[in-house]
């Protein structure tokens, strides 16, 4: 959940949230590692990294690689660099790169929040490498909520996180196609549709 994430009464940090261990914590490192045993280096980019939790793992995952981050919310940057992450600010739809600069470009629980989506995962195109890929997680925001509410996570699921579309597997996988990416892996996390807490669509870039 990005600092600046909706229209809303309360902030929740993502790192708080984090810190605070127990099934919330446990359930977002089984996410993490679902998503990012798909990932392939050395260069890897966290595409609205939020407040760098995911980006972390990342860089213990290839220590001999580059991954790095970007994000709209300055807040948000001024965290992960204050936690040592190389991080910019950028709006996804322009990104400071050149062309095929990414094995592997990462959108966690970001595509829901975007006004623009086609023309972020377009950019994303261009940035990935012919052969790279992209990694989707998007929520499934039912479920989510009825989670929270059995776990009594009260003030987590009355947070109102700015999505602004709920996204499906075969929705993005056409949305993949028409920006230059072929999906090949769509999947529940931990179980499939419909008692997925999330959804995990992996993309290849290509030509």
């Amino acid at each position: 959940m990005p600092v600046t994430a909706g229209r809303r009464q309360t902030d929740i940090s993502q790192r708080e949230q984090y810190a605070k261990g127990g099934v919330g914590r446990w359930y977002w490192d089984c996410r993490d590692r679902a998503a990012l045993s798909h990932v392939v280096g050395p260069r890897i980019l966290d595409a609205g990294c939020g407040e760098g939790v995911t980006l972390e793992k990342l860089a213990r995952l290839f220590p001999h690689g580059q991954a790095e981050g970007v994000d709209v919310d300055p807040a948000n940057v001024e965290i992960c660099r204050g936690c040592g992450l190389d991080v910019k600010e950028s709006d996804l739809c322009r990104l400071p790169y050149p062309d095929a600069s990414f094995d592997t470009c990462v959108l966690m629980e970001v595509i829901e929040h975007l006004e623009r989506p086609e023309d972020a995962v377009r950019e994303l195109a261009r940035v990935t490498r012919p052969g790279g890929r992209i990694i989707v997680v998007y929520p499934n925001d039912r479920l989510m909520f009825a989670a929270r509410v059995a776990f009594l996570k009260f003030r987590e699921a009355r947070f109102d996180p700015g999505h602004l579309r709920r996204w499906n597997g075969r929705d993005l996988k056409r949305l993949m196609g028409r920006c230059g990416f072929q999906a090949t892996l769509s999947r529940g996390i931990p179980l499939s549709w419909p008692l997925m807490l999330h959804g995990l669509v992996v993309g290849e870039r290509t030509a």
